[in-house]
C-alpha cells in the first residue's frame, strides 16, 4: 500500500466543510493548477460521455470540462458537501454538473462507467493511492483517461523546515514522490502512464499571510502525527523567526511541487503480470514455465 498519510479522513473533512464559503478568496494556486490541466486536456483526442471530475472543491474546474467536452456529462465527487453546496451555487444545469458527496478511495459507481477521470490537487488526501488508483481504474471504460495533479514531498518545504527549527512537531503533510507515483499507476495496470512535476512558489509579505490562507483553504495538518495541543506563542515565534532566512527582494516564498500525470485504461487487460525491477512486465505464466 502507498500511502501519503496516515491521514485523519474525518478531520479533512471537518476542515474542508469549515473552509467551503471561503475557498475561493485564496484557491489561485489550484485555479492555476487546473487551468494547467485543462489546457494539457486540448492534446488528447477524446470524445466522452461521462466526466467525473475527482476531489471538485467548489466546482471551478467544471466549466472548463463543460467547453472542452460540451456533449458530455460532469460528475462533480467531494467528499466535503458543504464544498458540493459551492458547486450547486455556480448555477450548473443537474443534467450537466451532477454533485456527488463520496470518498474518492471508494467510488460509487459501477465498473467502466467513465469516460475520463479530472482530478485536481486531491490525491495527496488518500492514505492509499495505489487502492485509489485501482478504483479510478475500476471505473474507467477501456481506453478512458485518468488525468491529475497532486503535490510532491518539495512541497511546503520552507514551512516545514521552519517549524522542525522550532518544535520537531509535525505541522505540514507530507507528500509521495513523483516516481513512486508512476509506479503505483504501473502496478495496478495502468496504460501508458506520464509523470511529470513543475514548481510553483507563491510569495506572502509574512509566514502568518501563508498560514492563514492554509486556514481558509481547509489544508490543515491532517497527519495522524500532528501535534494536538495548541502551539504556544514562544514556538509561533520560534518558527516565523526560523522561516525568515528564506525571504528574497522583500518576500517569503512557499514552493510547491506540483505533480502532473496521465494515463489511460487499457483496451484489454493483460495476464497477471510481475513487475520487474527494471520496468519489464512479465507473465508469472511464463515465469513458472522457465523454474525447474
Amino acid at each position: 500500500m502507498l500511502s501519503t498519510g496516515p491521514i485523519d479522513k474525518g478531520f479533512a473533512r471537518r476542515s474542508f466543510e469549515q473552509a467551503a464559503p471561503r475557498y475561493d478568496e485564496v484557491a489561485v494556486l489550484q485555479r492555476e493548477m487546473a487551468d494547467r490541466m485543462l489546457e494539457r486536456l486540448e492534446y488528447m483526442r477524446l470524445d466522452p460521455h461521462l466526466v467525473l471530475d475527482l476531489g471538485a472543491g467548489t466546482g471551478y474546474a467544471i466549466e472548463g470540462l463543460q467547453k472542452r467536452f460540451p456533449e458530455a456529462r460532469v460528475l462533480a465527487l467531494d467528499f466535503a458537501l458543504a464544498m458540493l453546496r459551492q458547486v450547486r451555487g455556480r448555477g450548473f444545469p443537474f443534467s450537466s454538473a451532477s454533485p456527488v458527496c463520496a470518498d474518492v478511495e471508494a467510488l460509487p459507481f459501477a465498473d467502466a462507467a467513465v469516460d475520463v477521470i479530472f482530478s485536481n490537487a486531491t490525491f495527496q488526501w488518500c492514505n492509499d493511492l495505489e487502492g485509489t488508483f485501482a478504483e479510478c481504474l475500476r471505473v474507467l471504460r477501456p481506453g478512458g483517461l485518468l488525468m491529475f495533479t497532486t503535490f510532491g514531498p518539495d512541497t511546503l518545504w520552507e514551512l516545514r523546515d521552519a517549524w522542525a527549527r522550532a518544535d520537531g512537531h509535525s505541522h505540514v503533510s507530507l507528500f509521495v514522490d513523483m516516481h513512486d507515483i508512476g509506479d503505483a499507476l504501473m502496478r495496478v495496470r495502468f496504460a501508458d502512464p506520464v509523470v511529470d512535476v513543475e514548481r510553483l512558489t507563491v510569495t506572502y509579505e509574512g509566514v502568518r499571510d501563508l498560514m492563514r490562507d492554509l486556514k481558509v483553504l481547509g489544508a490543515h495538518n491532517s497527519t495522524g502525527e500532528r501535534s494536538r495541543g495548541l502551539t504556544g506563542r514562544g514556538r509561533l515565534a520560534a518558527m516565523e523567526q526560523a522561516y525568515e532566512v528564506h525571504r528574497r527582494d522583500g518576500r517569503l516564498p512557499a514552493s510547491y511541487e506540483v505533480v502532473h500525470g496521465h494515463a489511460w485504461a487499457p483496451e484489454q487487460l493483460l495476464p497477471e503480470q510481475l513487475l520487474v525491477e527494471d520496468g519489464v512486465a512479465i507473465p508469472l505464466s511464463a515465469i513458472r514455465r522457465g523454474m525447474g
